[in-house]
């Protein structure tokens, strides 16, 4: 006799969905609360917090985040200087609220960054430190390192420093109003300015051969009932890179500064090795869109368009070769390897200490360098261990993230067992693994969605409504489109099942 699975309802499914995804902080072994001690170290630095002498709450500064965003550690400032341009870019001191050694110095480090979950963040710092005394709040006075860099007309650099002063925000700005403003031509010279340099910094990373994929971003959002989630792919806004470009500036002028000082710490990653690039090669030929030799690596992906199911499926398999990325500590010798392939220049990360430990470190060192001082002893004795604590914490967040999206596909599906969808291969056929562990259907994850028994050839299709990329058994094509049938989900094991239909 044949069984049909009955679908739970949508109460069930919601209660089945907000467990599960609170069980995976049991079982990333997820920090469960603020240890006592800490918080009374970061109550104790916040009330007895000194701002820095320097006083530039003159300039008006603004933020742009995400709408909900409250833990805001970089405030932006950009005027024209001559023919070129001076853009002032503020970055939450928190160091001036962590004792060295003491316990919430010893709770950061055991946390490495802040993890983000479908059902709440988990913050490198207490709230009263990130999103209140240290964030760069609209109109409150808060103490920052602030960069000053002088551009010329192609927004390369004339000069680079930075100090600590205090600052004030005039604005908390969104990514979706500032777009809107730009487009419609509404935005003040600030935003008019931050496209202006965005663009040609943009131009610069194509000319040094940095890569950028514009992949769709998928963001797990609660429905505002609580009723359970939805998860929400589009293509970043035009000013999410502008802004992004004047971070990874900012990077580049500390990865400088402690190269020229002969210590510090750099964000490094190899170039992609030549199997490796012979392979993606082919791919781009057989899906018709071939990556010839006269166009660099990073100039090609620009030109994909995500909408473009063949394109779409080159963009994820681009992903493949953006890896081997780690932290390298360096004090008196500087390391043969120092680039950032990716981004092509030496770089570090510099622009989210209240999000990420090692951000902390390198901002008290390049103002150090910057200004000719001393380098405190605890940031530089701490250089040979933030490797191996950023490896830790860099792990857990990419496993949070696979998983909790592999735990809201499955339960976007479980009322839909039985029905055709039309696809898109994002991954070719291949041999399957019997890893036995029934789990991963994301591209991010392992995509086995398997049961522990052998399969035949397998690939990877995302369909659109509901947004789901998942494994389907059967022999496909990279790039095509197909139909597929879904023959099983279950939330709890984060297992879905798709066989291709002739």
């Amino acid at each position: 006799m044949s069984h049909q699975r009955i679908a739970p309802n949508l109460s069930e499914t919601s209660n089945t969905l907000a467990e599960a995804l609170a069980a995976l902080r049991t079982e990333l072994e997820l920090p469960a609360g603020y240890p006592i001690e800490a918080l009374r170290d970061a109550e104790t630095a916040v009330s007895g917090h000194t701002l820095p002498a320097q006083d530039l709450t003159e300039i008006p500064f603004i933020t742009i985040d995400p709408a909900s965003s409250t833990d805001l550690d970089q405030a932006l400032f950009i005027e024209r200087s001559g023919n070129g341009y001076r853009v002032l870019y503020a970055i939450s001191d928190v160091p001036s609220f962590v004792t060295p050694g003491g316990a919430l110095d010893g709770e950061t480090r055991h946390r490495g960054q802040t993890y983000y979950a479908p059902d709440g963040r988990i913050p490198l710092h207490p709230e009263i430190i990130s999103e209140r005394a240290g964030s760069l709040l609209a109109g409150q006075t808060c103490g920052a390192f602030v960069w000053d860099f002088e551009l010329d007309a192609e927004t390369e650099f004339r000069t680079v420093s930075v100090r600590r002063a205090r600052v004030r925000s005039r604005a908390k700005l969104n990514y979706k109003g500032v777009q809107a403003e730009i487009d419609s031509g509404t935005a003040d010279p600030v935003l008019q300015l931050l496209k202006e340099v965005g663009l040609k910094r943009v131009e610069l990373e194509r000319r040094r051969g940095g890569a950028s994929l514009n992949m769709p971003e998928q963001e797990i959002v609660q429905l505002p009932d609580g009723e359970g989630y939805r998860i929400v792919a589009a293509p970043p806004l035009p000013v999410e890179d502008w802004n992004a470009q004047i971070s990874l500036m900012t990077g580049m002028a500390a990865a400088q500064l402690m190269l020229d000082g002969k210590v510090g710490i750099l964000r490094t990653m190899p170039a992609p090795d030549e199997r490796s690039l012979l392979h993606f090669k082919r791919q781009t030929g057989a899906l018709g869109k071939p990556w010839r030799d006269r166009i660099s690596y990073g100039e090609y992906l620009r030109t994909l368009d995500a909408r473009d199911p063949r394109q779409l499926a080159i963009l994820h398999s681009a992903g493949m070769l953006f890896r081997g990325a780690g932290y390298t500590p360096f004090d008196g010798e500087v390391p043969d390897s120092v680039m950032q392939s990716a981004i092509g220049a030496p770089y570090a990360h510099a622009t989210a200490p209240l999000r990420r430990l090692i951000d902390r470190f390198v901002l008290v060192i390049c103002e150090a360098l910057s200004n000719g001082t001393a380098i405190p002893a605890w940031a530089r004795d701490a250089l040979p261990s933030l490797p191996a604590i950023m490896a830790s914490s860099d792990q857990i967040a990419g496993k949070l993230e696979r998983l909790a999206l592999d735990t809201v596909e499955a339960a976007l599906l479980v009322n839909h067992i039985g029905q055709e969808f039309d696809a898109v291969v994002i991954s070719g056929s291949k041999p399957a693994k019997n890893n036995g562990n029934g789990n991963g259907n994301s591209t991010n994850g392992n995509n086995g969605n398997g049961n522990g028994a052998p399969h035949g050839p397998y690939g990877i299709v995302q369909i659109a409504e509901p947004a789901v990329t998942a494994r389907c058994d059967g022999e496909m094509e990279s790039g095509t489109k197909v139909r597929v049938k879904l023959l099983d989900a279950e939330i709890a094991t984060r297992q879905i099942t798709f066989e291709l239909l002739a």
